[in-house]
């Protein structure tokens, strides 16, 4: 009986690891653009994908022929959402300080657009995932998509006092 939960546990550790070592470099790619941190400096990040990788392995056996990737950014979405709604005060709120492209999108927006446009989920599984309507999701992506394509704000330019002579 011990010989086979350990072979089982073995089975089960090598079967984890390879799903790791193909999914965990695009995950970590996810939740840094959701966190909007540089790619080298991403604690945030790689916070959350070490919770959904271990909310992943304790429901592994659980599976049963659902796909670990899919089980994983759930995961790691989920908590991002949670954490973002708890920092800003609610769905949506604020924008990251941090620089970066889509640190001009408030965390609902950078969500949507992540799981929309760079994880490919439809936006009806979207919408399930967000628990939000469909047409919902479809007006944050488009916003989100807006507020990128628009160029950035430059500072107006220095006005001369002409009482002042240049010197």
């Amino acid at each position: 009986m011990r010989e086979r939960q350990a072979f089982q546990g073995a089975r089960r550790a090598r079967e984890f690891e390879a799903f790791v070592a193909g999914a965990a470099g695009r995950l970590l790619h996810a939740a840094t653009l959701l966190t909007a941190e540089a790619p080298n400096d991403n604690p945030r990040a790689c916070r959350l994908l070490t919770l959904a990788l271990a909310h992943t392995y304790a429901c592994w056996d659980r599976l049963r022929g659902e796909d670990p990737y899919e089980r994983a950014r759930q995961h790691l979405a989920g908590r991002f959402a949670r954490e973002a709604w708890h920092q800003h005060g609610g769905p949506g709120r604020g924008r990251s300080r941090l620089p970066g492209t889509l640190a001009a999108l408030t965390p609902q927006e950078r969500l949507v657009l992540v799981l929309r446009l760079y994880e490919g989920v439809a936006e009806e599984q979207a919408a399930a995932l967000l628990g939000l309507p469909p047409e919902r999701v479809r007006v944050i992506c488009d916003r989100a998509i807006t507020t990128l394509a628009r160029p950035p704000a430059r500072p107006a330019p220095a006005v001369r006092d002409p009482e002042v002579a240049p010197s």
